[in-house]
């Protein structure tokens, strides 16, 4: 959902310099930031110790599920290698159907590989946290001047492109993705999927969608980056290409 804030409101948050301590007292100086720590830090820090992850080393990638309408949140210390997983949310609304976002107005959630790229504590939906669509995938194979933007994770529970959770839930989101930011975590990825890609639900994909180039390379590079992440808990290394498509290893 558009969020209709300017571009500079975004940037100023955006361009914070991740890593620093002053990100998440500045974060704090925000009601709706202060509210979340005091109504959901101390049982997150419970949960990270009993998985034995540090909020000062905290590194986390977010899987996003469309057809399933989750949200896996996996986590490991800094000088890990492997992420474990730590929570998944409910994605309380969705729009459009399978497949990637392709312009503006199609009400269509994304999928591909993305990034969080703005904090915004005095959301219009509570709180909210942008991607970077159009990624530059996006800017290949989409609908040239009319690609659209404004794709958060936020709270409120509507939706036209994004993904919601509930207020309750986003303020954990929200409080954990700035423990990461805080604790030197550069990009935090999100993946968006159609669906979980096993090799069931990926034939089924393409008998259903035989044909349809655009969503059948998409999702078999997806594919891809979800097996390698199943088998080994650690992310792809993923590559844009100057034809729109990925390398994923």
């Amino acid at each position: 959902m558009r969020l209709f804030l300017s571009s500079l409101l975004f940037l100023a948050f955006a361009s914070l310099c991740p890593g620093q301590s002053g990100f998440k007292e500045s974060q704090q100086s925000y009601p709706r930031v202060r509210e979340a720590y005091g109504d959901k830090w101390e049982s997150l820090e419970q949960i990270l110790d009993s998985r034995n992850l540090m909020p000062s080393k905290l590194q986390l990638y977010l899987l996003a599920f469309k057809q399933e309408k989750e949200l896996e949140v996996w986590a490991k210390n800094s000088h890990e290698d492997s992420f474990k997983h730590l929570l998944t949310y409910k994605i309380c609304h969705t729009s459009g159907v399978l497949g990637p976002k392709r312009k503006q107005g199609d009400l269509q959630i994304p999928e591909g590989f993305y990034h969080i790229q703005a904090y915004n504590p005095w959301s219009s939906f509570f709180l909210s946290m942008c991607i970077n669509y159009p990624n530059p995938s996006d800017r290949v194979l989409g609908l040239k001047e009319s690609l659209g933007g404004d794709i958060c994770l936020h709270g409120s529970c509507v939706t036209i492109g994004c993904l919601p959770l509930t207020d309750d839930v986003i303020k954990e989101l929200y409080i954990l993705c700035v423990e990461a930011k805080n604790s030197g975590q550069l990009r935090i990825p999100i993946t968006i999927y159609p669906l979980r890609l096993s090799q069931d639900n990926y034939r089924q994909l393409t008998e259903r969608y035989r044909g349809d180039d655009d969503r059948l390379n998409l999702w078999r590079e997806l594919l891809t980056a979800y097996t390698l992440f199943q088998s080994s808990a650690q992310l792809p290394e993923i590559t844009f290409l100057a034809n729109g498509r990925h390398s994923i290893r």
